[in-house]
């Protein structure tokens, strides 16, 4: 059956549909009626902050079996609104009702109660008990804390293809495996309204597929989907609704069989986004970072011995990219600790222009000139209760223009921080905020503002730019090409497969702690690139030089 004919003012005709405006000039979308009460139906939701207002007479209706996509810059609101649906905050104004009853959440308890589950884009998991521990933390009058509750978490696993081991330390768990525990949580507690934030952030496309594919399954047996994401080409893949919010407030809902990614974008932001940089070559002759032979093993939760890292070696010469890509847990995680001196190598030589730093303490290598966006910028990148400014000083505490001498200058900091925030368009009330108070996507170009104001010979990058949103990701794009022009030398890992193929010279593949394939970024597909990440071979790719793999 095609597609139905248009009208003649561009909108899409379709019988029992509410047409509501794309407010970007494209026209109007759609969405079907139903004639069963809405899953969740938000109206007039206002939340406000001292100094912000947080959300502003938002609305949503989620059709019930459905995936309903939620988009939107970052501190457009979206985090705060689900946190409300959530419990976890009151709305100043506006009612909830879930299955078309008006409901009043004191907090998460009240809406899991509901049948409402929410996966952080953070993770809500404590360190050092293991998964099981973790999946029946306030839950333990469901199935126990014992047998019951471990079959249990074994099924689900199972039955989703998760692959968690029940008796693992999450302490140990990559930033994959954490996300795979925070959807156990969910599904354990038998959520029929899950909400997803940013889902997908860490998942090859092979991944993504399969959880679109859980998500499709979900949807049949009745089950309701709120899925956040800045992926827009998942969201129009997989949504069968889309509301879009800007600074606040709600500005259009659309269909996402009439839509595109281009159309979204734009819509998003209230503009036209600039157009995709040529890809040009700024590669020198003069190597920055020689990696020879690295080698790490260590001690699993079980007591086994084994080796993350494999004699693994590379250089990256200034004004280049070298992307790793890697499924997560594959070592890359202990490659960049191993790097920036968090970890200690058995073996290796890690050389920085010509200083040898392979046994250099972590505030020698930073000073030495390495910049490093961590993968998870709550452990590494940001003291959520402390100010704007006093994390602008985090890991450049004995460099200017934090300090004078061995004495530090909150006033230069705080001066400069007034810089990051506006050239880097850091959303904030003011640099006094605490961390906490910006959405991730901010804290994120905060970092980035941060790592780049200090000039650095090499920069470590792992996900620059997971959970930000469409303009701000084609910024530090830019921000990060602009260095590299000027000679900076640039590691990226990321699970953007996208964002690895069209920001580096150079791509390698990482598996099982070992570097194992070459791709070139100009011919690799990211459906390749995925299969070479998962062990399988591809395409446009070659194995790693002995000399270096």
């Amino acid at each position: 059956m095609g597609d139905p004919p248009a009208d003649p003012r561009g909108t899409v005709s379709h019988p029992l549909s509410l047409r509501l405006p794309l407010l970007s000039g494209q026209g109007e979308c759609v969405i079907n009626a139903s004639s069963s009460p809405p899953a969740v139906e938000l109206h007039g939701i206002t939340k406000r902050f001292p100094g912000v207002v947080a959300n502003h007479d938002i609305g949503i209706t989620v059709r019930k079996g459905t995936v309903h996509a939620l988009v939107g810059e970052n501190g457009a609101g979206k985090s705060t609104l689900m946190k409300i649906l959530y419990g976890m905050q009151k709305p100043d104004e506006g009612t909830i009702a879930v299955d078309g009853e008006q409901v009043s959440f004191g907090n998460p308890g009240d809406a899991i109660a509901r049948g409402i589950g929410m996966v952080h884009q953070h993770f809500m998991l404590a360190d050092n008990f293991t998964v099981l521990e973790n999946v029946v933390l306030g839950g333990e009058k469901l199935h126990g804390i014992g047998s019951a509750a471990r079959k249990k978490i074994e099924e689900i696993s199972d039955a989703y293809g998760l692959g968690v081991r029940p008796d693992a330390l999450v302490e140990n768990l990559g930033v994959a495996d954490r996300q795979r525990v925070e959807i156990l949580k969910v599904l354990y507690r038998g959520a029929r309204i899950l909400i997803l934030d940013e889902p997908t952030a860490v998942l090859v496309p092979q991944e993504v597929d399969a959880l679109f594919a859980n998500l499709r399954e979900l949807k049949a047996e009745g089950l309701t989907v709120i899925f956040i994401s800045h992926k827009l080409g998942e969201v129009l893949s997989v949504a069968d609704d889309i509301t879009v919010i800007r600074r606040g407030t709600t500005v259009g809902t659309a269909d996402p069989a009439h839509t595109t990614t281009k159309q979204l974008a734009e819509l998003m932001v209230g503009s036209e986004l600039p157009s995709p940089e040529t890809r040009e070559s700024t590669v020198t002759d003069e190597p920055m970072l020689r990696v020879e032979g690295l080698s790490l093993s260590m001690t699993d939760p079980d007591g086994v011995v084994r080796d993350v890292l494999s004699d693994v070696g590379f250089t990256i010469h200034k004004g280049e990219i070298l992307g790793i890509a890697g499924v997560e847990g594959n070592g890359q995680t202990e490659l960049i600790d191993a790097l920036i001196g968090m970890k200690s190598a058995d073996s290796g030589v890690i050389t920085l222009g010509d200083q040898d730093i392979s046994r250099v303490p972590t505030r020698k290598r930073r000073e030495s000139g390495i910049g490093y966006i961590p993968e998870d910028r709550h452990r590494h990148g940001v003291l959520l209760d402390a100010p704007l400014w006093e994390n602008r000083i985090l890991g450049h505490v004995t460099e200017k223009p934090n300090s004078r001498g061995f004495l530090l200058d909150p006033k230069a900091a705080r001066h400069d921080t007034v810089r990051i925030v506006r050239e880097y368009d850091v959303r904030t009330p003011g640099i006094e905020v605490t961390a906490a108070s910006l959405s991730g996507g901010n804290q994120q170009k905060l970092i980035v503002g941060r790592e780049m104001s200090h000039a650095p010979k090499l920069l470590i990058a792992a996900h620059p730019t997971r959970g930000v949103d469409v303009g701000a990701q084609a910024q530090i794009w830019d921000q990060i090409r602009d260095a590299r022009r000027e000679g900076l030398a640039v590691l990226l890992i990321s699970a953007d497969l996208d964002e690895l193929i069209g920001l580096s010279d150079t791509l390698r593949v990482m598996y099982r702690g070992q570097l194992v394939a070459d791709a070139d970024p100009a011919t690799i597909t990211p459906e390749e690139l995925g299969s070479a990440m998962t062990g399988a071979a591809a395409g446009h790719l070659e194995a790693a030089p002995e000399d270096e793999a």
